[in-house]
C-alpha cells in the first residue's frame, strides 16, 4: 500500500495575471520503503512538493493520502499533529537553533508531545550516539561542523520515530566527505524501514536511491526506477523529457486535425 498517495495535486500562487503554477496537476504514489530522489532545474516545483507532502502547505486542488488519510484539507492543528508524528526534515540551511546544545535541539520536538525534560534528554541522547556525536551533546551549533551540524538535524528528525524522513538538498552546504558521511546515514535509516524522499541537484547522490522524479515547470515529466548503486543520467532524464514532450505534442496536433 502507498505512504504517499497524490491525485491531481495542484499548488497556485498569486492570482489573475500575477498566477504562478508551481506544482501542476501531479499524480504521484510512493510506496513504505522506497527512497525517492527528486531533480529538476531550479523553480520546477520539487521543494513546493516536498513541502506539501511535509504538510508545511496545502494544496490549492487535488488529493493527498497519507497512510491512506486525505491530509489535503486537514486544519493546521491536525496537520501539524500528522508532521510531528509521520514525518521528520532535514533541511540544506539545519534550522538548528543557535542557543540550544546539539542535546536540547534534538529533544526539542520531543516537548510538543509532552514529554518530561530527563526523558526528552535521555533519548536525544541516545539519538545522538546513533549519528556518533554523544561526544558532542553539550556542543552549540557554532562549535560543530557543516556535517555534523547536520547530523545534529537528522538525530532530531529521527527523534518522534517517523515513518517519512523528507531530505530537502541535506548535503547542499558539505564539502564532498561531509556530504558522503551524511548520505551513508541516511542509507542506514532507508535500511530500517523509513521512506525517505530527497530533493538534489547532485546526479551522484540518486545512487542512494530506488527511484528518481524528474520534475520541469511543475510537472513531475519522468518516473524512473534505478538499480542498486545506478546513477540519474540528467542528459539522459532531460532527453526523455524531450521526447515525451514532442509525442505530446504531435498527440495534441492529431488531436486538433481530427
Amino acid at each position: 500500500m502507498a505512504i504517499i498517495d497524490l491525485k491531481k495535486l495542484s499548488k497556485v500562487y498569486g492570482f489573475g495575471d500575477a498566477t504562478t503554477i508551481a506544482v501542476d496537476e501531479i499524480d504521484l504514489s510512493v510506496e513504505k520503503g522506497e527512497f525517492v530522489a527528486i531533480m529538476g532545474p531550479s523553480g520546477s516545483g520539487k521543494s513546493t512538493l516536498l513541502h506539501i507532502i511535509g504538510l508545511l502547505d496545502r494544496p490549492s486542488t487535488g488529493q493527498y493520502k497519507l497512510d491512506n488519510r486525505n491530509v489535503s484539507r486537514f486544519r493546521s492543528g491536525k496537520r501539524a499533529k500528522a508532521r510531528r508524528d509521520k514525518i521528520g526534515f532535514v533541511f540544506q540551511n539545519f534550522n538548528l537553533l543557535a542557543n540550544m546544545t546539539a542535546l536540547e535541539n534534538v529533544a526539542l520536538p520531543l516537548a510538543y508531545k509532552g514529554k518530561g525534560t530527563l526523558r526528552r534528554l535521555n533519548q536525544a541522547s541516545v539519538m545522538l550516539a546513533k549519528v556518533g556525536l554523544q561526544a558532542r551533546e553539550y556542543y552549540y551549533p557554532h562549535q560543530l561542523s557543516g556535517g555534523q551540524v547536520q547530523r545534529v538535524a537528522i538525530a532530531r528528525a529521527l527523534i518522534n520515530s517517523p515513518s517519512i524522513i523528507i531530505a530537502d538538498e541535506p548535503t547542499g552546504n558539505l564539502d564532498s566527505a561531509s556530504s558522503k558521511v551524511i548520505m551513508e546515514l541516511l542509507k542506514e535509516i532507508h535500511k530500517g524501514g523509513n521512506t525517505i524522499l530527497m530533493v538534489t541537484h547532485n546526479p551522484e547522490l540518486t545512487a542512494y536511491a530506488s527511484r528518481v522524479l524528474y520534475m520541469h515547470d511543475g510537472k513531475i515529466v519522468v518516473d524512473q526506477a534505478l538499480k542498486k548503486n545506478e546513477k540519474a543520467d540528467i542528459d539522459e532524464l532531460q532527453k526523455a523529457h524531450q521526447e515525451q514532450e514532442k509525442a505530446n505534442a504531435k498527440k495534441k496536433k492529431g488531436a486538433n486535425n481530427a
